[in-house]
């Protein structure tokens, strides 16, 4: 991917409105003049779009598709602020730097859309990457932001594109924040979602004020809300802000060394294309160049990761690694469980799905929703955060698939009719390395970020 220039976010001042269609106010150019559809078209489905007391109407028609009304001109870097009040038992959402292609799915648009979710599922602000990659910045990362989205009012969103760096807020809450290269630039568009044919047809969605600044527009200051970076081995500079930093700095060793060794091992692990990555062996564990942990150790901390699995392949990012029991096979700790669970037998072993990709192995199971893991050869993220209070999460593609608390009845229970029961004080430490697995299997990680908690 190439890397582009990326400004640091800056909140933006409130602009009073623009007072007429195509001028503007401080920057501000309104996209609807309030009287008829100038400078929009209509794209993929047929549901109906109209222009009522000053307002843009959606209109749901069964059978149709995603229907779209996209702007003329494609947009790169820009604010764009609109109003919008929606059945509460219809989807919607704003796309930005859109496309609609003949030579992609016959015209289907896709790009980034801003979710307008009423549902309880309350996702609304989130990034979604419309008849492409799914979601990016699903809802559950930022939680305290649920609760923006009022039902049966009017809503306010802004979405604040510069760079490489999105971000949208929600009647003032900031909700999303995603590092991307994939699209610079395309056109916005307001979405009625497609029904089925024995839908009920009528339900409505109204948008008002649609304006956009694309000159002397300022990023907005840093805050503390989670970043979804798809930008390999880049901490952008909000990352940076958070305390975020490069754990593998996708070039070299530097950093780690094998476990139980003083230097990085000499064969079993490649780096390639920004990628470190397991080199294919006998699927044995660290039977080839073995495991590799991290030189320094770590208490509470959060730590991203993307890896990649190929075909029956397993792996693992270990943490509170001590190397404290002697130098035999891999070396023992907590480990998020990084597997091909339809192929690897490894899956079915343990007890309750406690092997499963996410979880942690062999005490507790990952409750991993359903279609949000990404298939075979594709990247995923991992999240594992630490508290100092001795809770632990693990995350995968911005859900929440496990918390635990180290040293809890609950935790010492499940560490007794485990694999380490006769391992003193497992899982305790009060610092550890972390730590890459060798299992024979090829698998690639790319990605390492740490922050200290």
């Amino acid at each position: 991917m190439k890397m582009r220039f990326l400004l640091p976010c800056l909140f933006l001042a409130v602009v009073s409105q623009a007072t007429a269609y195509g001028q503007s106010s401080r920057g501000w150019v309104n996209l609807f003049n309030g009287k008829d559809l100038s400078g929009w078209k209509q794209l993929n489905g047929k549901a109906k779009y109209e222009v009522k007391n000053g307002e843009i109407v959606g209109t749901t028609v069964a059978g149709e598709p995603n229907s779209f009304l996209a702007t003329q001109k494609n947009y790169g870097d820009f604010v764009l602020e609109l109003e919008l009040f929606v059945d509460p038992a219809m989807n919607s959402g704003i796309q930005f730097r859109s496309e609609s292609r003949t030579d992609y799915q016959n015209g289907r648009v896709h790009g980034y859309q801003a979710e307008v979710d009423p549902s309880a599922r309350a996702w609304s602000g989130g990034i979604y990457d419309e008849a492409r990659r799914g979601w990016l910045y699903p809802m559950e990362i930022n939680p305290l932001a649920k609760n923006a989205f009022k039902n049966n009012q009017w809503n306010k969103y802004k979405i604040e594109c510069i760079g490489n760096q999105i971000r949208t807020w929600l009647n003032g809450v900031p909700t999303a924040c995603l590092v991307d290269d994939k699209t610079p630039e395309g056109f916005i568009a307001l979405q009625v979602h497609s029904i089925g044919k024995n839908d009920q047809p009528g339900k409505q969605i109204r948008w008002r004020n649609i304006r956009i600044q694309t000159s002397g527009i300022k990023a907005a200051p840093a805050d503390r809300i989670f970043v979804v970076n798809t930008i390999p081995n880049y901490v952008s500079p909000l990352e940076k802000a958070q305390g975020f930093s490069l754990l593998w700095d996708g070039k070299t060793t530097k950093g780690w060394r094998g476990a139980y060794k003083k230097t990085f091992p000499a064969k079993g692990w490649a780096i390639e294309n920004g990628e470190l990555s397991v080199v294919k062996a006998d699927g044995g564990e660290s039977t080839n160049g073995g495991d590799i942990v991290t030189e320094s150790q770590y208490a509470a901390f959060e730590l991203k990761f993307d890896f990649r699995l190929t075909k029956g392949a397993n792996s693992g990012v270990k943490y509170f690694v001590t190397e404290s029991e002697g130098n035999k096979g891999s070396a023992i700790g907590l480990e998020y469980q990084v597997l091909d669970d339809e192929v690897h037998p490894d899956a079915k072993l343990g007890r309750d799905g406690n092997r499963t990709l996410a979880s942690v192995y062999d005490l507790i199971k990952s409750k991993r929703p359903a279609n949000v893991l990404r298939p075979i050869g594709e990247w995923n993220q991992g999240v594992l955060r630490v508290f100092p209070d001795k809770r632990v999460e693990h995350w995968l593609n911005g859900q929440k698939v496990i918390e635990y608390t180290r040293g809890s009845k609950e935790f010492l229970d499940l560490v007794a009719i485990s694999k380490y029961k006769n391992w003193p004080n497992f899982g305790m430490a009060p610092k550890g390395h972390i730590l890459l697995q060798d299992h024979g299997d090829r698998v690639s990680f790319r990605s390492l970020k740490i922050k200290m908690l």
